[in-house]
């Protein structure tokens, strides 16, 4: 099949794109050409590349006819964080393509009540990026209800992988987190750190989505939480990143408002958007319908993540990793 990837350069695409390659499909990868991909392999020797701003080009109405030129079997949209921009694609494609699968997010469902979050028992959305992932997904899921065009969405939890910076134990992109651990020096924890996170490899984002298109009977109108088959809490989290560097994780309890005083706005935001929804989903229904099995556990995603981030001198810790 012609398969359209809609971001194709990006922390997904890059995993994605050679994926489809290799499974014989003819693959065209649109995006802004500012991004060098993740992965480098022959495959990308096979791939079509066309560059366009999508941001831009739906502002001018002429995005979704862009798409419909490029005449693809399948439209993958890794792109799509507005209820408008959907809108635009799906009435454009609907007669055009026989299958469009969107990319969402955890945060669709909103802080957790109980776990694990499944796609039936998925709290209400917070925040305006979950509250548009979440509108999305329910219109894509309405349209083929409604026996418009074939559309499924999936919903990633934390991607990690080789080339950039994972969220960290507490919460955050801040880098010194990695450098606290690794020196075996306090690290300072909102609460009792119980709270979790749920992590996801790139590369089982990529399988996802592979099988999605592999299994289109299947994945037609639904939705699937993506992530590893287990999450983390802060504490253990913590102490599984001190063991990378031989050390025993040394957390400091404090108050949010103690916490937040040693960190950069952005990063005491991040926390709180993270932490506060406290979510671990279950991946049953990607399982039962796609045939989905996580390669990575959380632990060695996030690893793998540090360990480039450190070979790269993008962070500096004052001892090598030992596992």
């Amino acid at each position: 099949m012609r398969v359209l990837v809609i971001g194709g350069s990006g922390h997904i695409g890059s995993f994605l794109v050679p994926r489809l390659v290799r499974a014989g499909h003819q693959v065209v990868s649109l995006s802004r050409g500012t991004a060098t991909p993740y992965t480098a392999g022959d495959e990308w020797s096979q791939v079509e590349r066309v560059l366009a701003d999508r941001e831009q080009e739906d502002r001018e109405g002429v995005f979704a006819d862009r798409v419909v030129r490029l005449r693809a079997d399948v439209v993958v949209d890794l792109l799509c964080f507005t209820l408008e921009s959907a809108t635009a694609l799906v009435d454009r494609l609907r007669g055009e393509t026989a299958h469009l699968v969107g990319c969402g997010s955890v945060w669709r469902a909103g802080p957790s009540t109980t776990l694990p979050i499944s796609e039936e028992n998925a709290p209400p959305a917070v925040g305006e990026y979950g509250i548009q992932k979440d509108r999305i997904a329910r219109l894509l899921a309405e349209e083929t209800a409604s026996g418009g065009l074939v559309t499924t969405s999936l919903h990633p939890g934390h991607i990690s992988g080789p080339g950039w910076a994972p969220i960290g134990p507490t919460g955050n992109l801040d880098p010194t987190v990695w450098s606290t651990l690794a020196a075996g020096e306090p690290l300072l924890v909102p609460g009792l750190g119980t709270e979790t996170m749920h992590h996801v490899h790139a590369d089982d984002v990529a399988q996802a989505f592979e099988l999605a298109i592999a299994h289109r009977d299947a994945a037609a109108g639904q939705d699937f939480f993506v992530t590893a088959a287990e999450g983390l809490n802060v504490r253990g989290y913590a102490e599984v990143a001190a063991g990378w560097f031989g050390r025993t994780a040394q957390l400091e309890h404090v108050s949010w408002e103690r916490f937040r005083d040693d960190l950069a706005p952005r990063h005491a935001e991040a926390s709180w958007e993270h932490l506060s929804r406290s979510q671990v989903f279950s991946v049953d229904k990607a399982r039962r319908l796609l045939g989905f099995e996580p390669r990575f556990s959380v632990a060695d995603t996030v690893r793998e993540s540090v360990r480039r981030l450190i070979d790269d001198g993008t962070v500096s810790v004052p001892r090598p990793m030992v596992l």
